[in-house]
């Protein structure tokens, strides 16, 4: 089994991926804790560091530059500071950016975390704060996004839908994507999957399937979702349970969860999971060892902090140390 997935990975680097998403600027704001404010009982925060770093569909793209495949990126930020950032960050790592628009009609898309603590200890979270533009609707960014997708598809091995529901996919490019994608599309999408019908794979978490169900019966939610898709499959995340593959008309399969039982940090780990059982399907892998490694690099990166990437030689060494 390890040499079987380690030559999964060693087909990496062979890959070309699209993703179609919602590109997101994830914005740190790290301080410490000085002294209570004498204007309100709050605490004053002193600034030590601000880092940005790619978010949402741009976060898959980092997460499967760093497992070795070649990356475009089809997106929109726009013509301000958080856009010039993301994008420096996806091209400082080698992400083909060419598909992103930039427009000055649309606001990049932030989530400001505020870390706070001691001086000389670890940081938490103590508040989010979202800057979200309007809703896409300029006709001019639409018919770009379609054209840069398109061209895109032509040579690609696996296409990633990650939609954040800010508006970069709408139904236009999802039916460009099923009508020409000859190759496994996986759709992510946080309130939306339902209208994500006939493509290869979802893979929501567990209270995604039931909500969208409405049933606390996994087995028979996931398997209800997985028919009304369409989808040759479906991969569940559940945790520290693991996860749950349901493929054709067999029984599911449950996967035992990898690592520490107590994760560090859970932000964006969704990201890192389809990008691994995408890139691990079009290196051809079979579903369940799809599942299996993208299972191995959410065990991995739930264990550092922020949003964070799983790199190849991460995941081989967990392989060959479990």
């Amino acid at each position: 089994m390890q040499d079987k997935f380690i030559s999964i990975i060693e087909r990496f680097a062979e890959q070309r991926i699209v993703i179609l998403g919602d590109a997101i600027a994830d914005k740190f704001l790290h301080g410490s804790i000085s002294r209570v404010s004498r204007e309100a009982p709050v605490f004053i925060l002193r600034h030590q560091q601000t880092e940005t770093v790619p978010g949402g569909a741009a976060n898959c793209a980092m997460n499967l530059v760093a497992l070795g495949a070649r990356v475009s990126l089809i997106s929109v930020t726009g013509r301000d500071e958080s856009g010039s950032e993301l994008r420096a960050k996806l091209e400082g790592a080698g992400v083909d950016i060419a598909g992103v628009i930039v427009s000055d009609k649309v606001q990049t898309t932030t989530k400001v975390r505020i870390l706070a603590g001691q001086s000389h200890s670890s940081k938490q979270q103590v508040i989010r704060i979202d800057y979200e533009g309007a809703p896409l609707s300029d006709e001019e960014v639409r018919s770009a996004i379609l054209d840069r997708l398109e061209q895109a598809l032509k040579d690609a091995n696996a296409c990633v839908i990650s939609d954040y529901n800010y508006g970069v996919v709408d139904a236009r490019a999802a039916e460009l994507v099923r009508k020409i994608a000859g190759v496994p599309v996986l759709v992510d999408s946080r309130f939306r999957l339902s209208e994500f019908t006939g493509f290869t794979a979802a893979t929501p978490n567990q209270e995604e399937v039931e909500n969208l169900v409405g049933t606390e019966d996994l087995e028979a939610a996931a398997q209800e979702l997985k028919k009304s898709l369409g989808h040759h499959a479906l991969l569940v995340t559940r945790g520290n349970q693991g996860m749950t593959l349901l493929e054709g008309d067999a029984a599911p399969v449950h996967i035992r969860a990898v690592g520490a039982q107590q994760a560090v940090d859970v932000t964006g780990a969704g990201d890192t999971v389809i990008a691994t059982f995408a890139l691990a399907l079009a290196s051809g892998a079979s579903f369940l060892d799809a599942a299996r490694l993208a299972n191995y690099a959410g065990g991995l990166v739930v264990m550092k902090r922020g949003t964070a990437t799983v790199s190849a030689t991460e995941l081989e060494h967990a392989i060959r140390q479990d």
